[in-house]
């Protein structure tokens, strides 16, 4: 691998990880000054994300996914990450260690010359 494209995925790297503390201290600096986290417990923030996806598969009810107003899919997307990067937070989990990890699993389980354009479950591949 040539260091140029090496130094770039550093680079990447570093600034996904900067992206994700900077949210993940906005958040936590919202809540603080609210003093909400008093309210933020595992069990709560899990039935905050699934409200909010709710509220994000409304945006598609009765629609095509092309008639979805990208507007309200922005703003319930964001509520379902502000919950589900809350949740991270509280049990000091790695977002992009976490992320990371489920998508080689599902590599694993989906081998693409297997799953290829199919929505079967991976064990019906």
């Amino acid at each position: 691998m040539p260091d140029e494209f090496l130094s770039l995925r550093i680079n990447q790297n570093d600034r996904m990880m900067n992206d994700i503390e900077t949210i993940l201290a906005e958040l936590r600096k919202f809540n603080r000054e609210r003093d909400w986290d008093q309210f933020h417990n595992g069990k709560d923030l899990a039935v905050a994300i699934s409200i909010e996806a709710g509220e994000l598969l409304e945006a598609f009810l009765w629609k095509s996914p092309e008639e979805a107003k990208v507007d309200k899919v922005r703003e319930e997307l964001a509520d379902v990450l502000n919950y589900a990067f809350q949740m991270a937070d509280r049990y000091n989990l790695d977002i992009k260690e976490i992320m990371l990890e489920k998508i080689r699993r599902n590599a694993e389980k989906y081998p693409a010359e297997k799953a290829r354009g199919s929505a079967k479950k991976y064990n019906e591949i």
